[in-house]
Protein backbone atom coordinates (compact mmCIF):
# COMPACT_ATOMS: atom_id res chain seq x y z
CA UNK A 1 0.00 0.00 0.00
CA UNK A 2 3.14 1.98 0.33
CA UNK A 3 3.83 2.23 -3.05
CA UNK A 4 0.40 3.37 -3.66
CA UNK A 5 0.40 6.66 -1.11
CA UNK A 6 3.99 7.08 -3.15
CA UNK A 7 3.03 7.46 -6.61
CA UNK A 8 -0.11 8.79 -5.54
CA UNK A 9 1.96 11.45 -4.03
CA UNK A 10 4.23 11.90 -6.91
CA UNK A 11 0.82 12.48 -9.04
CA UNK A 12 -0.92 15.10 -7.30
CA UNK A 13 2.66 17.02 -7.34
CA UNK A 14 2.56 16.63 -10.79
CA UNK A 15 -0.71 17.78 -11.29
CA UNK A 16 -0.34 20.54 -8.87
CA UNK A 17 2.58 21.82 -10.60
CA UNK A 18 1.26 21.74 -13.73
CA UNK A 19 -1.46 23.77 -12.60
CA UNK A 20 1.00 26.65 -10.54
CA UNK A 21 2.48 27.05 -13.64
CA UNK A 22 -0.61 27.34 -15.98
CA UNK A 23 -1.90 29.82 -13.16
CA UNK A 24 1.12 32.10 -12.93
CA UNK A 25 1.30 32.35 -17.14
CA UNK A 26 -1.83 33.17 -17.27
CA UNK A 27 -1.64 35.70 -14.56
CA UNK A 28 1.49 37.47 -15.89
CA UNK A 29 -0.32 37.90 -18.90
CA UNK A 30 -3.58 39.51 -17.42
CA UNK A 31 -1.26 41.83 -14.92
CA UNK A 32 1.76 43.08 -17.32
CA UNK A 33 -0.36 42.38 -20.81
CA UNK A 34 3.08 40.28 -22.46
CA UNK A 35 3.69 36.92 -22.85
CA UNK A 36 5.23 35.05 -19.73
CA UNK A 37 9.76 35.53 -20.52
CA UNK A 38 10.05 31.97 -20.74
CA UNK A 39 11.81 31.53 -24.39
CA UNK A 40 15.46 30.73 -24.61
CA UNK A 41 15.44 33.34 -27.32
CA UNK A 42 13.61 36.11 -26.12
CA UNK A 43 16.28 38.90 -26.20
CA UNK A 44 12.92 41.59 -26.07
CA UNK A 45 12.16 40.58 -22.49
CA UNK A 46 13.96 43.24 -20.08
CA UNK A 47 16.09 41.55 -17.54
CA UNK A 48 13.85 42.67 -14.71
CA UNK A 49 11.07 41.23 -16.06
CA UNK A 50 12.62 37.36 -16.38
CA UNK A 51 13.99 37.65 -13.07
CA UNK A 52 10.82 39.09 -11.63
CA UNK A 53 9.16 36.03 -13.18
CA UNK A 54 12.05 33.53 -12.45
CA UNK A 55 11.37 34.53 -8.25
CA UNK A 56 7.43 34.95 -8.82
CA UNK A 57 7.56 31.10 -10.33
CA UNK A 58 9.50 29.41 -8.62
CA UNK A 59 8.45 30.53 -4.99
CA UNK A 60 4.72 29.50 -6.07
CA UNK A 61 6.41 26.23 -7.69
CA UNK A 62 8.38 25.39 -4.04
CA UNK A 63 5.24 26.64 -2.07
CA UNK A 64 2.99 24.07 -3.77
CA UNK A 65 5.54 21.49 -3.79
CA UNK A 66 6.06 21.57 0.23
CA UNK A 67 2.04 21.97 0.79
CA UNK A 68 1.43 18.69 -1.50
CA UNK A 69 4.06 16.67 0.31
CA UNK A 70 2.56 17.84 3.44
CA UNK A 71 -0.81 16.63 2.77
CA UNK A 72 0.43 14.01 1.69
CA UNK A 73 2.15 12.53 4.48
CA UNK A 74 -0.64 13.92 6.72
CA UNK A 75 -3.11 11.70 4.52
CA UNK A 76 -0.66 8.88 4.59
CA UNK A 77 -0.18 9.14 8.63
CA UNK A 78 -4.40 9.67 9.16
CA UNK A 79 -4.49 6.04 6.37
CA UNK A 80 -2.18 4.00 8.97
CA UNK A 81 -3.59 5.40 11.99
CA UNK A 82 -7.09 4.44 11.16
CA UNK A 83 -6.07 0.71 9.90
CA UNK A 84 -4.06 0.14 13.55
CA UNK A 85 -7.09 0.58 14.65
CA UNK A 86 -8.99 -2.45 13.09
Amino acid sequence: MNVVFKLLGVGMSVGAGFVGTKLIDFLWEKITGEAPPKSKDGLENTLRSALVFAIISGAVSTTIQVLTNRSTQKAIERFAKSRDLT
